[in-house]
């Protein structure tokens, strides 16, 4: 998978604002209003930070994920050493719905023995946590396990 230092994939003459709207506008209702509503809150976690879009392609233009929005920057480190500047916090649509991906926690049991039976109906492992829709989990609980997480390492 590319990292954030990789050459951008969009179209030429769009810009990455463009292909983040296009991407957030090429999911039907009400999936793409959930989508926008978490585009502009985790944009207010990082200030000044731009967004990254990640379109799910390797180099050789194979679909290796779903396209990721992302949000602040993390180091990945690979256990032979080498590592990679990625997203701090990801948000992905997916089939059955939205995922959100915080990167950069060493207890990787925090977030779903933490939170999974007090955000509501939504599947958390390790750094994802998964859901259909809003209405189906507590967007303030997620927004507060989000920032605490990502500004606190509360792991």
């Amino acid at each position: 998978m590319r990292g954030l230092d990789a050459k951008p994939r969009h179209h030429p003459l769009t810009t990455l604002a463009e292909s983040v709207d296009a991407y957030l506008a090429s999911h039907p209702e009400p999936k793409r209003a959930d989508l926008g509503r978490l585009h502009e809150r985790f944009k207010s976690l990082f200030p000044g930070q731009p967004v990254s879009y990640f379109d799910g392609l390797d180099d050789n233009g194979k679909v290796v994920a779903n396209p990721t929005l992302g949000y602040g920057t993390h180091a990945l480190e690979y256990a032979n050493g080498a590592s990679k500047q990625t997203f701090k916090l990801g948000l992905s649509a997916n089939k059955t719905g939205i995922s959100i991906y915080v990167m950069g926690i060493i207890d990787k049991t925090l977030l779903e023995s933490r939170f999974q039976d007090r955000l509501g109906k939504a599947k958390i492992t390790g750094y994802c946590i998964r859901f259909g829709k809003l209405a189906d989990i507590d967007v303030n609980l997620l927004m507060d396990v989000i920032a605490n997480v990502i500004h606190r390492r509360c792991d």
